[in-house]
């Protein structure tokens, strides 16, 4: 069978897959789930185009790994063949832990088991299925490979998966101010000292890269309208497990069914629970709340209704703390409104926070390699004054209420 198939991206163009093991990876069950989870959680109610997945975006990313390795062995720096397909597999598969709409119900389905150690449970179990040929690529995703440059392509600031998704997102929600030239900055990269480095005339790249990701953030990534769907999500969960602990029965798939009957944590993560993760995908929660919204209780049915419907919370969003009486005042109009308890009321009203910091100075930073052989951080080396500000956290503090009568 031809394993050497080349696939079409709206992006990037024709992709090649580089070898066997990539392609054997590719059709497995686990990468081919990924097919069923959405790339950007609920963004698609904001921006109609967002409904790309997590498999788009894997790939574009190995696809910018053959780039960036064709680049660094052209500037001499030493790859070795089983080093080049190590880092395709730690990239194509590094989301591969990613549970229904990505990021928006990280800490829904479980709890406190990131996607990033759900992956590594992914590619534990595939390295035993491919006889222990992943091995390296799991060295270098959990950043224990001594060359700590493969770590940064795969894992870092200026890593394949940000110079993927930046790119990617911004064309599918047709946010230009995001799109940004990842074939300039792979050119532009190099190794000193087997750390990443930028080239010196890569350096304005890199302020285009870090601004843009600051935009996408506040445009696209934290968009109130995207944030309260996705708190309503997270909020149809809690209250379907809260039912269901009470006895009330519920519809839903036998995957979503498993996470709702039982409690998984860190501890109890076990090789079942990874096989019925395996199953689970956006569709049993669309399809879940489909049936949820005919529910008898208030809350599920309407939580799950706004989610379908679209008929979302109105939110606020705010350069200071909300006050407590603000919040009280919608609970208790809530509550007088429909005879339901503070606890019920606080499912349709709440308040949070959200932060925004597009670049860590002290996280495995961007080092600019100077013509003098210097190095230094892209904030000391820019000469533009807003990177400094990027390095900085910036806090706004929202409030969700009803529009109107539920």
């Amino acid at each position: 069978m031809n394993k050497l198939k080349i696939l079409n991206d709206p992006i990037y163009g024709f992709i090649t897959i580089p070898n066997s093991l990539i392609f054997d990876l590719i059709q497995h069950k686990y990468f081919q789930r990924l097919r069923r989870i959405t790339q950007m959680g609920m963004s698609y109610l904001v921006y109609p185009g967002a409904h790309h997945t997590r498999f788009h975006h894997a790939i574009g990313c190995m696809h910018l790994m053959q780039q960036a390795i064709n680049v660094l062995r052209f500037k001499g720096v030493t790859i070795s063949k089983q080093e080049e397909s190590a880092l395709y597999i730690a990239i194509l598969l590094h989301d591969i832990g990613h549970g229904p709409f990505s990021h928006a119900m990280e800490n829904s389905i479980v709890n406190n088991v990131s996607h990033e150690e759900i992956s590594l449970l992914f590619m534990e179990r595939l390295n035993k299925e491919f006889n222990g040929s992943l091995t390296l690529a799991i060295e270098i995703f959990k950043d224990e490979y001594p060359k700590k440059f493969m770590c940064q392509l795969v894992s870092g600031q200026l890593d394949m998966d940000r110079a993927d998704y930046l790119k990617r997102d911004s064309f599918y929600t047709g946010v230009a101010e995001g799109n940004i030239n990842s074939e300039r900055l792979i050119t532009m990269l190099n190794v000193v000292n087997d750390e990443l480095v930028v080239e010196e005339k890569g350096i304005y790249s890199i302020e285009k890269f870090l601004i843009a990701r600051r935009l996408m953030y506040w445009q696209v990534y934290l968009h109130k309208t995207g944030l309260v769907a996705e708190q309503l999500l997270i909020r149809v969960l809690k209250r379907a497990q809260e039912l269901y602990d009470g006895g009330e029965p519920l519809e839903g798939s036998n995957a979503l069914m498993y996470f709702l009957k039982n409690k998984i944590t860190p501890s109890n993560f076990d090789g079942q629970t990874l096989d019925v993760f395996s199953q689970l995908d956006d569709y049993d929660v669309i399809s879940a709340m489909k049936h949820w919204k005919n529910h008898d209780d208030f809350v599920l049915s309407n939580l799950s209704e706004m989610i379908i419907n679209r008929e979302l919370l109105k939110i606020k969003v705010k350069n200071k703390p909300v006050k407590p009486e603000s919040l009280q005042k919608h609970i208790k109009s809530l509550i007088e409104k429909h005879n339901i308890n503070e606890q019920e009321a606080r499912y349709f009203v709440f308040t949070g926070d959200i932060s925004n910091q597009a670049y860590h100075i002290k996280h495995k930073g961007i080092n600019i390699l100077h013509k003098s052989g210097k190095i230094e951080d892209i904030v000391k080396a820019s000469d533009q004054l807003n990177l400094k500000a990027l390095s900085k956290p910036v806090t706004k503090y929202y409030i969700c209420y009803p529009k109107r009568k539920l």
